[in-house]
């Protein structure tokens, strides 16, 4: 791995592949001075900026990542797990919002009958004592 930006390596790439620093800009949907910033090893490349160059150079991930520096992250080959279920449609989001409503009214009335015991504990004066 390559500890800083392998701008050599890159410029082949190019060359090979017929394409410019204004091409590589347009990929990555960044100005050319930002690309020129990658170049010299002054703006870091994310996951995503790795599969636009590898899939631009014709090379793999692992090999952008080889000569990009030691803190570029190579893209994930999966996505991550989700969380949790994924809701299917509109009346599942739907149906999960009335049950996350009804579980707050729930809560509140729980947090109201606390406050309740908590001012019945502290020995205030009752109207009527």
């Amino acid at each position: 791995m390559a500890l800083f930006f392998d701008q050599d390596w890159f410029d082949a790439r190019l060359r090979e592949a017929a394409l410019s620093l204004a091409d590589v800009a347009s990929a990555l949907r960044l100005p050319e001075a930002a690309v020129r910033e990658i170049w010299k090893d002054q703006r870091e490349l994310g996951q995503t900026d790795v599969a636009t160059l590898a899939r631009l150079l014709g090379a793999s991930p692992e090999d952008v990542v080889l000569h990009a520096g030691v803190a570029t992250p190579l893209p994930q080959t999966k996505p991550p797990a989700p969380v949790g279920p994924a809701p299917a449609g509109l009346a599942d989001v739907i149906q999960r919002l009335d049950e996350l409503s009804a579980r707050f009214t729930r809560l509140e009335r729980a947090i109201a009958d606390l406050q309740s015991l908590v001012i019945a504990t502290r020995g205030e004066p009752r109207s009527g004592d």
